[in-house]
């Protein structure tokens, strides 16, 4: 700016004293055309600003859509998969009677049927045998399956933290639907070992109450014996309960 500023006021002073100036040492300074110019600049530096958000705003929306289409790092799959498994086990372990239909209904043919008047005391002493080992039996595996059940319980403990802590953590909508999914499949795990405890208790509960059923019917035949005429007791050697 110094120089121009020389040199304008170099011409001003030529024309005061009469001297002549060339034309190329004249500079005009036009205020419209330069403010014209300004505003044009600022209008090109407002688009270009407006451009630069655009893209950012852009950028930011791709950003946010990776991550609602992030996958949840965590999973509770295995853990989940594994403790069924246990609780399955316990229940395919059941003896004598097992959750088989045809089974029980052998069982409550032979050894659960009414006490008749063709069947020797022999047989009556080894069904109730069978009933009372029956009934010991399931009693034990309701224990069993209990105490897995409850072997269950610090696995869900961690897992329920884990996955709580993974959904208030959740970087989009997908991890945290994940994650609710996965805390329903843990519920399900646990109606899951609630059901077979249930069961469990159940069945031992059946045949405890089928017993004391067969034992009152065998005892109003053994009774009927004894009291009929021309039939005397007859004592004979028994060997029960081991």
């Amino acid at each position: 700016m110094r120089p121009l500023g020389l040199l304008a006021t170099t011409a001003a002073f030529a024309l005061l004293l009469g001297v002549p100036v060339p034309a190329r040492a004249l500079i005009v300074f036009d205020p419209s055309n330069y403010v014209q110019n300004v505003l044009t600049a600022a209008r090109e530096l407002q688009q270009i600003n407006n451009q630069i958000t655009s893209l950012q705003n852009e950028a930011q929306m791709l950003i946010n859509q990776a991550r609602n289409l992030a996958n949840l790092p965590y999973s509770s799959l295995q853990q989940l998969q594994a403790s069924i498994q246990r609780t399955q086990q316990l229940l395919a372990q059941a003896q004598r009677i097992a959750y088989d239909v045809q089974q029980i209904d052998r069982a409550f043919s032979t050894s659960y049927a009414p006490a008749t008047g063709s069947q020797s005391s022999q047989v009556l002493t080894s069904n109730a045998q069978s009933r009372w080992q029956n009934s010991v039996a399931a009693l034990q595996d309701s224990l069993r399956v209990q105490a897995g059940v409850v072997s269950n319980l610090d696995t869900n403990r961690i897992q329920t933290s884990a996955l709580v802590t993974s959904s208030q953590g959740a970087s989009g909508a997908l991890q945290a639907t994940q994650a609710g999914n996965q805390i329903l499949a843990l519920q399900a795990q646990q109606l899951a070992d609630l059901t077979a405890a249930v069961a469990a208790q159940g069945r031992a509960q059946g045949l405890e109450a089928a017993q004391r059923a067969a034992a009152q019917d065998q005892g109003r035949e053994q009774l009927r014996r004894f009291l009929t005429p021309a039939q005397g007791y007859q004592s004979s050697n028994v060997q029960m309960f081991h």
